[in-house]
């Protein structure tokens, strides 16, 4: 480590304590990259662990003083590379900010700490009769400051929408320092531009959140929960279109191709249709004789479509149960090799098409590919598994995976649903959103981030003022 190295690094010492700042190489790497274990990533120079919103200003001070990137981290759990660090950075892990500051049943909002794990905060306003809906797959161990850094959403989304939907303020702190808090308690407010929606999806690139106010729901019925298997993936497409048209807002329907129903099956032995084209998967949290009539209609629909079996039960473990096949999905695949996994949404009527097209994608790459996803709101989630030892295979994986990107925007879909842009996206960013978008992206980011610190080389090419080889060298190493 370098003079100049060392001298930030005593000064986040000062601020933070010894046992809030880690250099050990040995130790660091462990924070160098998130779930995206093929997305490239550095070694930070530093991994810092503040404790309070006072002691993240501390450190972005000591950042901008000295020119050291910050990557801002939580628990890790990203797909896309997104809290990987650069050489020579500071990575921010905000886990120990993991306060649930407070829970308020008459204004139905939580206040929380970035490092709060998103299964603790359902946890914690359960007792009030509340219910927090966003539910990534790794709602038992993700934080809620990386859900709000890329949007997260999950298997509720269909209902409930995403991360964004339930934000309504933030206390940010700056690159140069400064706390920024946006947003409001109320549940109405259009005071000024909407900043809270800026920075939840900006992964990093804009601020630090140290701090979110989130709206609350009222608890949910028991729920109802339907299977139901396909000779074709054309009829679940049928399904999933005569469900919004006739009205119905299952609390979740998600979709499974054959592929992973395969797969699930050798990992639990759950006597699964093998020959199944498509698997659906919904509930009905409406309550009472309201769920029954959901699922009642839900069934019609799909015997109508020409469903080989339809199942139903009120019963909480057995449809648990009926759940986890769906859940299980990646696990299942990941016995096969390594994954990479794609998160592509689509318009709901071109779910069928995009299943259809992952199918041709494998067969012209041969390499295995299985599509989980929500159906209810066609974010697909296409998993392509290989041996990256094998260089032809890793070489045909990225192949498959930007032409399941192309196949997504076709469609009239997008790159990411839900889990970000980080750095396996970065050169597909510009071709969905354009040049004119993009300028705007990077205008916003000049302004709040004038010289390229906070987490540089991630969701577009350039970082602030500078390319991202100039500021890594800023750190002095």
């Amino acid at each position: 480590m370098t003079t100049v190295a060392t001298a930030w690094v005593s000064d986040l010492r000062d601020a933070l304590g010894a046992d809030g700042v880690l250099t050990d190489p040995d130790v660091t790497a462990a924070y160098a990259r998130d779930q995206a274990m093929l997305a490239d990533a550095g070694l930070p120079a530093a991994v810092v662990f503040p404790r309070s919103t006072a002691e993240v200003v501390a450190v972005m001070q000591v950042a901008a003083r000295h020119g050291v990137p910050v990557v801002p981290r939580g628990a890790g759990s990203g797909l896309v590379g997104g809290a990987n660090a650069i050489d020579g950075c500071i990575t921010l892990v905000l886990t120990r900010m993991d306060a649930v500051l407070e829970v308020a049943p008459a204004d139905r909002l939580a206040v929380v700490q970035p490092g709060v794990v998103n299964k603790s905060l359902r946890d914690a306003v359960a007792g009030a009769g509340l219910f927090y809906p966003p539910d990534p797959a790794s709602y038992d161990w993700c934080t809620i400051g990386g859900n709000l850094a890329v949007n997260s959403g999950g298997l509720c989304c269909v209902k409930y929408g995403v991360t964004t939907d339930y934000v309504l303020g933030l206390e940010v702190v700056l690159a140069d320092g400064r706390v920024l808090r946006t947003g409001r308690r109320t549940v109405k407010g259009v005071a000024g531009y909407d900043l809270t929606r800026l920075f939840v999806g900006s992964e990093g690139t804009l601020g630090v959140i140290t701090e979110a106010t989130l709206a609350l729901r009222p608890a949910p019925r028991p729920a109802l929960t339907l299977a139901a298997t396909f000779a074709t993936t054309a009829q679940t497409g049928q399904v999933v279109e005569r469900v919004v048209t006739s009205g119905l807002i299952p609390s979740l329907m998600e979709v499974m191709d054959n592929t992973c129903i395969r797969a699930v099956d050798d990992l639990l032995k759950a006597d699964l249709d093998r020959d199944a084209q498509a698997l659906l998967v919904a509930r009905s949290d409406a309550g009472g004789e309201a769920a029954v009539e959901e699922i009642a209609l839900l069934t019609r629909i799909c015997e109508e479509a020409g469903a080989d079996f339809v199942h139903s039960t009120d019963d909480p473990a057995e449809g648990d149960l009926l759940l986890a096949a769906r859940r299980m999905a990646l696990p299942a695949l990941e016995r096969l090799g390594s994954v990479l996994l794609d998160d592509v949404a689509v318009p709901r009527s071109r779910i069928a098409a995009f299943i259809d097209g992952c199918d041709a994608v494998a067969r012209e790459c041969g390499l295995v590919i299985g599509v989980v996803g929500h159906a209810g709101d066609g974010n697909m989630h296409p998993t392509i598994v290989f041996d990256p030892t094998d260089p032809d295979q890793r070489v045909r994986a990225f192949a498959a995976f930007d032409d399941i990107l192309e196949l997504g925007l076709s469609l009239g879909g997008t790159i990411a649903g839900e889990h970000g842009v980080g750095t396996l996206k970065l050169d597909w960013l510009e071709r969905e959103i354009g040049p004119v978008s993009l300028s705007v992206h990077r205008a916003i980011k000049d302004a709040l981030d004038p010289a390229g610190l906070l987490n540089p080389g991630k969701i577009f090419r350039g970082a602030g003022s500078g390319d991202l080889a100039a500021v890594a060298g800023l750190a002095g190493d």
